[in-house]
């Protein structure tokens, strides 16, 4: 038997079996954290398990998360205010900004702030604050730059270049590396001439100068390779984005297995979107080259709704995963500094699995989201029946959180054969009835 306080010894089949069955039954599953589960052991009817915590009140959950959301707000606010100062610092006390972007800067302030706002709050939350504040100390730890100083560039390498989706399938990673970096480099454009950061003025005749936070650079001709590059790198951007979004509509129309679970908000708008832009933005261009800028003003007015619609769509829709992406590096270094930590042991089968302060975290960061699956079980539970309507004993602070057997202890396999006993055990004498 298992002592779990010390987390040794295994369980055997019919241990297991019975463990199952009282983690699926209904009292398990209506009861949550605060219920008691009894499964009898013998004719005696000893406690098998019990697994119990105090949950957090409701009233106090409403509170926590009202904190949260209030700590979020005053970042967001932060965030906009700092992104104005730096504008106004570019553009040399908004001397160089100009006012017919304004709907530009201000749509890009309200993007800063909400994006500022959901990803904070995203931080608070147990299972995504746990982990990435975990990763930052690892990073930040001597030890380990010493031992794993290629996993953070290694990690931002296959971050940018979207490895994990090539291993995937070609089609999907050429798609995304198109839509990826014709957004990134459309913005890195777009931002500094919207906030009077970047901007060209005439430095003689046939000449053009390039100036950045107010400070003068190099001159160039615009009908040289490099002027005609700089005055087109959005068109050439948005030719690249383009085709990424052809190749995402082609498989979003004909991919049946996309086709079954795509959603027209979340999937098809944020595409239309950005076609929307790269269309408009490419109109511009050849209204200006062959109508002579006729219809310039109803195709900037049109594609300057279109931008400012997309840019406060941005922090809630689909992507929104472009900035939660970076956050995986970490990950990736939480991972490979515990290749050399201890070993998880699962109690059934004695194989070592994953690191331990992996299961540790994860059991942390359930009991966090009132989700405990823990189970105590002392001799003295085994020994002695529990009388009927007793109120369970919540385990204490120091102990609640990762000491213990929990479920998240079991390896996989484990996992497996214990819920193929469950149901057996739930059988009973006459078979299954329900067959």
């Amino acid at each position: 038997m298992m002592d779990s306080a010390h987390g040794s010894g295994t369980l055997n089949e019919a241990e297991s079996g019975r463990y199952m069955a009282a983690l699926s039954s209904p009292d398990a599953k209506e009861g949550g954290m605060a219920r008691r589960i009894e499964v009898p052991s013998g004719a005696g009817g000893a406690p098998y398990w019990r697994a119990s915590a105090a949950p957090m009140g409701r009233l106090e959950a409403i509170q926590r998360r009202l904190r949260q959301r209030t700590l979020a707000i005053v970042y967001g606010v932060v965030a906009a205010a700092a992104l104005i100062g730096l504008i106004a610092l570019g553009s040399r006390g908004f001397h160089w900004f100009d006012a017919t972007l304004i709907g530009y800067a201000v749509a890009t302030i309200f993007a800063v702030a909400a994006i500022t706002y959901k990803y904070v709050f995203w931080l608070l939350r147990p299972q995504t604050g746990r982990y990435f504040w975990k990763s930052w100390r690892l990073f930040f730890s001597y030890e380990n730059f010493r031992r794993y100083t290629a996993v953070i560039p290694r990690g931002f390498f296959d971050l940018l270049t979207q490895q994990f989706i090539r291993r995937r399938a070609w089609y999907r990673w050429v798609m995304h590396q198109c839509i990826f970096w014709g957004v990134v480099l459309s913005c890195a454009i777009t931002f500094p001439l919207t906030f009077g950061w970047l901007r060209f003025t005439q430095a003689g005749v046939g000449q053009y100068r390039i100036w950045a936070f107010g400070f003068p650079f190099f001159p160039f001709n615009p009908a040289s390779p490099l002027g005609w590059l700089l005055f087109h790198a959005l068109d050439l951007t948005a030719l690249l984005l383009l085709v990424g979004l052809i190749l995402a509509f082609h498989r979003r129309f004909h991919d049946l297995a996309v086709i079954a679970v795509q959603r027209f908000g979340f999937d098809i708008a944020p595409l239309a979107l950005l076609f929307a832009i790269v269309f408009t933005g490419l109109a511009l261009t050849a209204d200006s080259a062959f109508f002579g800028g006729a219809f310039y003003w109803y195709i900037s007015l049109t594609h300057e709704a279109v931008v400012v619609f997309w840019l406060i769509s941005l922090p809630f829709g689909k992507f929104f995963h472009i900035i939660e992406r970076p956050a995986t590096v970490g990950i990736e270094l939480y991972w490979r500094t515990g290749d050399d930590t201890q070993k998880h042991v699962c109690p059934r089968c004695g194989q070592a699995t994953i690191p331990e302060r992996f299961i540790t975290d994860l059991k942390k960061t359930l009991y966090a989201v009132n989700e405990n699956y823990a189970i105590e079980r002392s001799a003295s539970e085994l020994d002695a029946p529990v009388a009927p309507g007793s109120s369970p004993i919540a385990p204490t602070a120091d102990t609640a959180p990762t000491h213990g057997l929990w479920w998240q202890d079991f390896c996989p396999a484990c996992k497996r054969i214990m819920r193929a006993e469950a149901n057996l055990a739930a059988l009973g004498r006459e078979g299954n009835r329900f067959l």
